[in-house]
């Protein structure tokens, strides 16, 4: 695994993260006990109750194994402290294709690192526009291709540690 493949979080996105898991996981029995209690209702083609808890249990059980998967292939370390350089964890400054007023503010991070702060976009390290930008130095200038097969100039104003 490359360092852009890998989910870096914060300690603190970590237990965030770890406590929503503990918390899914102890509602099993919860949901577990609402489908059955439906279920002696009768009738399961007509029962709204009974197919509700199971979406609910089928949502809830895709969650745990989103986080489970998250959280066995993160790592954990500390935001960036560095200013001037594009991490992960980084809040950059770009404007693409040398048109100084084109600018864009956004967190290099995994959504379930930018999830506090709603009004700041994210981007993956992973993503084309995030690995182009990841190491680079404020006045750099990196391309990337996007889906369409363009090729993207897109060049770093600033980068400064992102503190939710």
């Amino acid at each position: 695994m490359t360092d852009t493949q890998v989910t870096w979080l914060t300690q603190e996105s970590h237990d965030r993260l770890k406590g929503e898991l503990d918390s899914l996981i102890a509602n099993r029995p919860v949901i577990a006990a609402e489908i059955n209690e439906r279920r002696e209702e009768g009738d399961l083609k007509e029962n709204g109750g009974y197919h509700a808890a199971r979406e609910e249990q089928g949502q809830q059980e895709a969650r745990i194994r989103q986080l489970q998967e998250l959280l066995n292939n993160a790592k954990v370390g500390e935001a960036p402290t560095q200013s001037g350089v594009a991490l992960p964890g980084s809040v950059v400054k770009v404007y693409y294709d040398g048109d100084e007023s084109d600018t864009e503010t956004f967190l290099i991070a995994t959504r379930e690192e930018g999830a506090s702060e709603e009004t700041l976009e994210v981007y993956s390290p992973s993503s084309p526009l995030g690995s182009a930008l990841i190491d680079a130095k404020v006045g750099d200038t990196r391309e990337y291709t996007v889906p369409s097969g363009a090729l993207i100039k897109v060049t770093l104003v600033s980068a400064e540690p992102y503190h939710s």
